[in-house]
């Protein structure tokens, strides 16, 4: 009898509904951008598809639609009755609920789609001219049936797929001919029913369908010794092999390693994985194979050739399937520790076991390519065992053994520190050979682990750097591009598509060409110099607040090329992030770049509150019009205000609120003494907030000039100084929408026409933020090309 001890999931998600589920709402996005591209190829189509229709007997096109409806409710109340016969009345109603939620869905989508912000893709896929016709984009019915057949899942019965897929096909011919649809608009039924089944599966789960402990202690039993006793293991590191992990005891007293790979859990990691080749070479991502086969015929073959290498592994006994639903490896228990499990680390001697264990693996071209601590393990009798080697790679090449070894540093340093590892490294592996390894001492080379723990432990990589450098004298160090897309290129991509779209948003709202037409342009000159003279502004800013000399006209191209950055990052966060990179390329050692664009940060939300109170004092006093904010910036204050007491009258708020802070002053307030004993610097650094602030205010001034109105600088002071404060909270691009929104409502309260208060603000943004934009991405490539950033 063997004694089981199992813990067996009940429910399971399954990656590969998630996978379908993304690529079903992919289909959806092409097809809707097809049909809106296509708009009058698909306007031609409706057009045959009605004179082919009216050819059709006038008494078929009327008894049609109602059959074919009838015939799509049978089937699927016979395939509830069916679930009911076989108890499965869970998954019934599940399907019966999502159904009920993708019929409302696409309900709720046929009232929204027809509106204004929705109606030419409303009218793409309903293949019609804009006012001809009004029918459902979406059929709630055929949503709502597509779902809840998505949910039962008919995998393993052709039967009833062949019948929904006739009934689905009759039902979508008939509505075609009876003009009730178009074929797009059944096509992304389809699709969204589909995708909308599949998201509710994969966040419910699935019942499992996975096979027992006691099924698979007795598979392992037939061509082997009788296994006696097997209990679950949970593992608890992030780099494991298979589902399922179990250690099972054998008649003639042998221990064994149960791996169990679920058919459930086949392209588990596919979109990590997609991610990792679409970013980094061929060689540095390591595939993820979409089934379950594949995965553990890798997995075996890397464990063969590992033995074979002469390198100590687990011995691989058993490869078995138990069932359709999984595959089983069973391996040799080896008693040890792993370096995980040791505390302190390890010695000399044992370190220098671990290199000559992978010395030996790389002879054979074979690399691990997962060497972390808890695949290494040291046994009893003195020996260095190397776990799941399943993730390597055969016929291995020079490239993917030196990211074996850059890997094995990194981590060895985790736990024996930077010095001794690298040192351990030198020794048995050679400096020249090394020479190739610097270069990889990246995190994007490094398994997701090893990269997790340097997050927490920053100091470490660079000091592998340093001592690996410092090891290899004289050598020339090749640099090595392992990845393929740089997050740098995505964003600059990501940037110009965003640029053309929100441009094309902005323009939509006022006609470019009257806007220019209307313009005084002896105030529009001024004021495109006014935006120019904010650069300027910016540039002393930064320098002033750094002890060493920049040079001017280098610091201004950042400035300039953070008006490009900005698309893509929310109002100063890209601007920080450029000029902290600039700094650092400068020599600048980080944590004083931080604090000297943290001074500069805090200077200018200084001066941005000290110029607010004197222009509305100033605005207050003045002969004219009363100033008057609009009644929902009152409500804003007093959110904000609402919003802050909250969270300090919480303890949890107060050190939450330190916590932030603390660290800011604390590297902001050395550096603001250091600074204020060089009054040069200090009233270079102030000196340029403050010409930075007052060109903006001067460029709206004059943009409120161009079209004739008239309001004092003070008030137009109050408005530009809230409205920016406004868009730096809302986490849009450059603050979109916020700062337009603000400025226009602050210039109508003030007294200014809504149409002139419209184009001056279309105006000044675009001076100050549109205009910038293609000069700030030449700066950009210009300086990449240099390394300045």
């Amino acid at each position: 009898m063997i004694q089981v001890d199992d813990q067996l999931e009940r429910r399971i998600r399954k990656p590969v509904d998630a996978l379908r589920c993304v690529v079903s709402c992919v289909w959806i996005i092409a097809a809707a951008v097809a049909a809106v591209a296509a708009s009058a190829t698909t306007s031609g189509v409706e057009t045959d598809i009605v004179g082919a229709s009216r050819r059709l007997p006038h008494a078929l096109l009327d008894i049609a639609p109602p059959v074919a409806l009838f015939a799509l409710l049978i089937v699927p109340a016979v395939l509830a009755l069916s679930q009911l016969v076989r108890r499965q009345v869970r998954r019934l109603i599940e399907a019966a609920v999502t159904g009920l939620a993708a019929g409302a869905a696409a309900q709720v989508a046929n009232i929204l789609l027809p509106r204004p912000a929705a109606s030419r893709l409303y009218y793409a896929v309903i293949m019609s001219r804009p006012g001809a016709t009004h029918v459902d984009a979406l059929d709630p019915y055929l949503a709502g049936l597509v779902a809840f057949v998505t949910m039962i899942g008919l995998t393993g019965r052709p039967g009833w797929r062949n019948a929904i897929g006739l009934a689905v096909g009759i039902y979508a011919v008939v509505q075609l001919a009876a003009l009730h649809t178009t074929g797009l608009s059944i096509l992304i039924t389809l699709l969204a029913g589909r995708a909308i089944g599949l998201a509710v599966r994969y966040a419910a789960g699935s019942a499992s369908q996975r096979p027992t402990a006691l099924a698979i202690a007795t598979v392992l039993s037939a061509g082997n010794p009788a296994v006696t006793e097997i209990r679950r293991v949970r593992q608890s590191h992030a780099e494991v092999v298979g589902s399922r992990h179990y250690a099972a005891a054998t008649q003639d007293g042998g221990q064994l390693d149960v791996v169990v790979f679920d058919s459930d859990q086949q392209a588990a990691g596919i979109f990590y994985g997609l991610y990792r080749w679409v970013r980094l070479q061929g060689q540095v991502a390591r595939g993820t194979p979409l089934s379950v086969d594949r995965a553990v015929e890798r997995t075996a073959l890397l464990s063969y050739a590992t033995q074979d290498a002469g390198v100590p592994t687990p011995r691989l006994r058993a490869l078995v399937r138990v069932g359709p639903e999984a595959a089983v490896l069973a391996y040799e228990h080896c008693p040890g520790t792993t370096l995980a499990q040791r505390n302190p680390g390890c010695t000399d001697a044992e370190l220098g076991r671990v290199w000559d264990t992978v010395i030996l693996l790389h002879e054979r071209y074979v690399a691990h390519r997962a060497l972390t601590a808890e695949h290494i393990l040291f046994t009893p009798d003195e020996r260095v065992m190397l776990l799941d080697p399943g993730e390597g790679d055969i016929a291995a090449s020079d490239l993917q053994r030196n990211l074996d070894l850059a890997q094995l540093i990194v981590e060895l340093a985790l736990y024996v520190g930077p010095e001794k590892s690298v040192q351990v490294a030198v020794d048995k592996v050679g400096g020249s050979e090394l020479v190739a390894v610097l270069p990889l001492l990246q995190p994007v080379a490094l398994v997701r682990s090893t990269r997790h723990a340097l997050r927490r432990r920053r100091d470490v990589l660079p000091a592998v750097r340093k001592a690996l450098l410092a090891a290899v004298p004289g050598e020339e160090v090749a640099p090595v591009r392992l990845e393929r897309i740089r997050v740098r290129t995505l964003v600059t991509l990501v940037a110009t598509v965003a640029a053309v779209y929100l441009l094309a948003g902005e323009l939509a709202h006022a006609s470019l060409g009257h806007l220019l037409r209307s313009a005084d342009w002896r105030w529009g000159f001024a004021a495109l110099a006014l935006s120019a003279a904010t650069y300027v502004g910016a540039s002393l800013s930064v320098s002033g607040f750094v002890a060493q000399r920049l040079g001017f006209a280098r610091t201004l191209l950042v400035q300039l090329a953070s008006s490009f950055v900005t698309l893509v990052t929310p109002a100063a966060v890209g601007g920080v992030a450029l000029n902290i990179r600039y700094l650092q390329r400068r020599k600048i050692p980080a944590p004083v770049a931080v604090a000297s664009i943290g001074v500069s940060q805090v200077a200018a939300l200084a001066l941005h509150v000290l110029l607010l109170a004197v222009c509305a004092a100033i605005a207050g006093t003045d002969d004219g019009s009363s100033f008057r904010p609009p009644t929902w910036a009152y409500f804003v204050v007093a959110g904000l205000l609402l919003l802050a007491g909250a969270v300090l009258a919480i303890p949890a708020g107060r050190r939450m609120v330190r916590a932030r802070l603390l660290p800011t002053f604390n590297q902001v307030l050395p550096r603001l003494v250091e600074v204020a004993q060089h009054p040069r610097k200090l009233a270079e650094g102030f000196g340029g907030a403050l010409l930075l602030s007052l060109a903006y205010i001067a460029c709206l001034s004059t943009c409120v000039s161009a079209f004739g109105g008239s309001m004092s600088v003070a008030k137009v002071g109050v408005v530009y100084l809230t409205g920016s404060a406004l868009g730096s909270i809302f986490p849009t691009p450059g603050g979109l929408g916020a700062v337009e929104a603000a400025l226009t409502a602050g210039l109508t309260a003030a007294g200014l026409p809504g149409a002139a208060a419209v184009s001056a603000v279309l105006l000044f943004r675009l001076l100050t933020f549109w205009l910038p934009v293609p000069f700030g991405w030449v700066a950009l490539s210009y300086l990449e090309r240099r390394h300045d950033v």
